[in-house]
């Protein structure tokens, strides 16, 4: 399952060979310094302050599993939820991606 791994002053969101496949998209590295905060969300599947956007590219089944990018006006968001468990959110400055949102068991 996806999780994130501190290395030196960057953080990395590694993500198994399945997830890049399924998800369209390859693990990726951030520097913490764009690292604006880092919290937990009881509830991913929340539209109003969770997972909201257009899934595209990736794949999702609601409530089963969300992994990929969320297109918004003026933003992307790249998710690796699995089921209905919390999830930890990661939000960024001026990077590819606004936030990273992965749900907490996959550490």
């Amino acid at each position: 399952m996806a999780h994130v791994l501190e290395e030196g002053s960057d953080l990395k969101l590694i993500l198994s060979p399945i997830e890049r496949l399924v998800a369209l998209h390859g693990s990726m590295t951030f520097p913490k310094s764009a690292l604006v905060r880092t919290y937990i969300m009881d509830t991913p599947w929340d539209r109003k302050v969770g997972m909201i956007g257009v899934r595209a590219p990736g794949t999702g089944i609601p409530w089963l599993i969300m992994l990929g990018t969320l297109r918004g006006r003026g933003f992307k968001d790249f998710a690796a939820v699995y089921g209905k468990g919390p999830g930890k959110v990661y939000e960024f400055e001026g990077q590819e991606f606004r936030r990273w949102i992965v749900t907490v068991s996959a550490w």
